[in-house]
């Protein structure tokens, strides 16, 4: 009976273990949502390596449902605005979060 309790708890917190870390690792997204939003990501960043005015190696771009995190550093006001108009004129971006710090 002791272990019958302790073998129904530890499956218990194993299924709550496993069926939240898929929700999170995944962000709830499906898998077709997923799959846009690396195309976005992977499209911002390959607009930004062909501006020679962007460093896309000192800029992060992140996709969750179609939202683009912009985050990391720009050497000027100028670097960070364009970063993000070339974010917003990618097809399929909904939003844009400009999170890039300016550092001379």
């Amino acid at each position: 009976m002791k272990y019958a309790r302790a073998l129904a708890f530890a499956a218990i917190a194993g299924i709550t273990v496993v069926t939240a870390g898929c929700s999170v690792a995944r962000h709830q997204q499906t898998v077709g949502s997923y799959v846009d939003d690396a195309g976005i990501t992977t499209a911002v960043k390959a607009k930004m390596a062909e501006d020679k005015s962007v460093s896309a190696t000192s800029i992060s771009v992140e996709t969750l449902n179609g939202t683009v995190q912009l985050s990391g550093f720009a050497k000027s006001q100028t670097e960070k605005s364009q970063a993000e108009t070339i974010a917003r004129a990618t097809k399929n971006v909904r939003d844009v979060r400009n999170n890039i710090v300016v550092r001379p």
